[in-house]
């Protein structure tokens, strides 16, 4: 057992593959992984461990994707002209700040999750924002924050050692005790091959933003916040642009389950 390291281990989670011995270890290791135990449909498998079970699995995975886009198609809020102003409004408005701003159909999650709205008065965003702490196994969905924001005081409240949560300082408590010069802030460049996924870093300094200028973002932002001194697979290209100097096979082909499932969840 991989919770206990007591007892001979009798379950494996579908998702992170833990071995547990009870229900109590396994409710334990949920607990501690944040992990919902339900199979990862989008995990990588390599093509020597490819087996016709993994074949029938993404079969039906796009059945089932194709039975939920022809649900959505047919929804009425769809062709909803109201729906239909909202969002043109919305991507104009963050075409205005030179934001390519993109929307996905109805039924999709991120569509249903989505909480952007833009304040004509005050002539700004109000962001759904997602913040995903990989070294924790960790996210958290803000909604409502203002694009004048800066960056540094969106994260306060998770890893600042004084002004944080008790709650979540001890769940992020790698990043509340490594030093604020070792947080970076990433985003994922959309509009990529899934095989060279990568990453623009954002300037803690600067507000929302002027963060996402220039940058492509479907239906709201994702940032991950990871620690330079930590090992990550995540491949940060230059500010012009440009590849990373050295980048190994393991960077530029491998990301962590929660990057997979933001990935084909926004395909």
């Amino acid at each position: 057992c991989e919770t206990c390291s007591k007892e001979e281990a009798k379950y494996r989670c579908p998702r992170c593959m833990k071995y547990s011995c009870s229900l109590l270890c396994v409710k334990k290791h949920k607990l501690a992984l944040s992990c919902n135990g339900v199979r990862d449909k989008t995990a990588f498998v390599s093509v020597n461990e490819f087996t016709d079970l993994n074949l029938l699995s993404d079969y039906r995975f796009l059945e089932d994707v194709g039975r939920t886009a022809d649900a959505a198609a047919r929804h009425c809020i769809v062709h909803s002209p109201a729906t239909k102003r909202l969002l043109y409004c919305l991507r104009n408005k963050a075409r205005g700040c030179n934001i390519e701003l993109k929307t996905l159909p109805v039924g999709f999650t991120k569509r249903r999750e989505n909480s952007t709205t833009f304040n004509s008065m005050e002539n700004k965003f109000y962001w759904h924002l997602k913040l995903i702490f990989p070294h924790c196994h960790a996210e958290y969905t803000l909604k409502g924050v203002p694009d004048d924001k800066i960056l540094a005081d969106i994260l306060k409240p998770y890893i600042d050692p004084v002004e944080s949560d008790p709650v979540v300082c001890q769940r992020l408590k790698i990043y509340t005790t490594s030093p604020q010069s070792d947080v970076r802030i990433l985003m994922k460049i959309e509009n990529r091959n899934r095989n060279s996924v990568r990453y623009n870093e954002l300037d803690a300094s600067r507000s929302l933003r002027d963060n996402l200028k220039g940058k492509v973002i479907i239906e709201y932002p994702t940032l991950f916040v990871v620690l330079k001194t930590l090992k990550n697979d995540m491949v940060v290209l230059g500010q012009d642009g440009s590849e990373p100097a050295e980048n190994s096979d393991s960077e530029s082909s491998s990301l962590s389950s929660v990057e997979e499932g933001e990935i084909r969840d926004s395909s």
